[in-house]
């Protein structure tokens, strides 16, 4: 593979080889100002991570560009490890697995191989289509609770399993999402954390405004009708006695809790699931909402419940680029805010200090 190569997936080990081969150290990384670059790219990378669920381009027309591109997937491992914060380790390796499947799309099989060789991920070429190991497949597609991922679902020769380019990569983007979140933090050592105090602690102030945006909305009357279409989805199927996968269970229910549902109504909804039992989904909803774990989750971003293969029929607003819907609730509020306009307003809501 070649620099470029490199440089679109850092994380393989030929990438910290080519590194290691240009003599750069981790005292010039963190502190020489030829590689302030590579450190502000790092920086960018946990950044989109939290905000944009993936690390956006950028041009890499020079070898000087390659290489800082390269150097800043290490920087961005230390700048994560030292906010050392389970949100922002999650999301950055959904990022960085989500950026290799969008990158892997557009390559050449062999490519795509190699990527999988570096992934510890057994691989190989037949007739012209990619294949894996069964063993390899079941263990990054469990989470997967489509069921177009079900081993029964798929072509199986030999004990490989064949799949199209892009269901390859998506398998592959589970196997980087799984060893990032396996590896992630590192230890980081004073030295370290010295050098990138005031970028740790600028990022640890974004990872907590991002985690806490959407727990103290006001999302006024619940309407159904301005649910977005993945909800709407899983209601239907909900109400229609379906078994929802486990993680349209987890989306269902963290979104209802915040716009407002009691545990009781959320409960109510599964009632005439075929496996409900009133006892397991209590527990489920209790530690989904925070009443048990402690933990109130929030909703998967639209990136996530694209990666997980649970978004569905998105409509135009979902895929209005003037909107910037990123998230089911950012969703729910934009559809909702007629109705909101039309309340009578509220001490809290008046006044040139209101939150909105």
């Amino acid at each position: 593979m070649d620099l470029l190569s490199y440089a679109k997936f850092p994380f393989l080990r030929d990438a910290a080889e080519y590194v290691k081969d240009q003599g750069v150290t981790l005292e010039d990384l963190l502190t020489h100002q030829a590689y302030r670059g590579a450190r502000a790219r790092g920086k960018a990378r946990a950044i989109d991570a939290l905000e944009h669920g993936v690390v956006q381009l950028r041009p890499m027309a020079t070898e000087g560009d390659r290489l800082e591109e390269i150097l800043s997937y290490p920087m961005a491992r230390m700048y994560v490890s030292g906010v050392n914060e389970r949100f922002l380790t999650r999301r950055y390796a959904l990022a960085e697995g989500v950026t290799m499947y969008e990158r892997l799309e557009r390559e050449e099989m062999d490519v795509v191989e190699e990527v999988a060789y570096q992934l510890d991920v057994a691989a190989s070429r037949d007739d012209g289509s990619l294949r894996m190991h069964f063993s390899d497949y079941l263990r990054y597609t469990s989470r997967m609770r489509s069921k177009e991922w079900k081993l029964v679902n798929t072509e199986v020769k030999r004990g490989y399993v064949h799949l199209p380019q892009l269901r390859f990569a998506r398998v592959l983007q589970q196997a980087l999402q799984d060893r990032l979140e396996s590896e992630l933090p590192l230890p980081v050592d004073e030295t370290i954390l010295r050098a990138l105090d005031e970028d740790i602690r600028e990022l640890r102030d974004r990872a907590v405004i991002m985690r806490e945006r959407y727990k103290a909305e006001d999302f006024g009357k619940v309407s159904v009708e301005n649910f977005p279409p993945c909800m709407k989805h899983f209601i239907g199927m909900a109400q229609a006695g379906e078994n929802l996968p486990h993680s349209a269970r987890f989306a269902l229910v963290s979104f209802m809790h915040h716009i407002g549902l009691s545990s009781e109504e959320i409960l109510n909804l599964f009632a005439v699931s075929p496996d409900f039992d009133a006892s397991k989904t209590k527990y489920q909803i209790d530690h989904i909402t925070g009443e048990t774990s402690g933990t109130e989750y929030t909703p998967p971003e639209c990136t996530t419940m694209k990666s997980y293969g649970i978004c569905f029929e998105p409509d135009s607003l979902c895929e209005n680029p003037k909107a910037k819907v990123k998230h089911p609730l950012s969703y729910y509020r934009i559809k909702n805010r007629p109705l909101r306009s039309r309340a009578a307003p509220s001490s809290r809501s008046s006044g040139p200090s209101a939150r909105r």
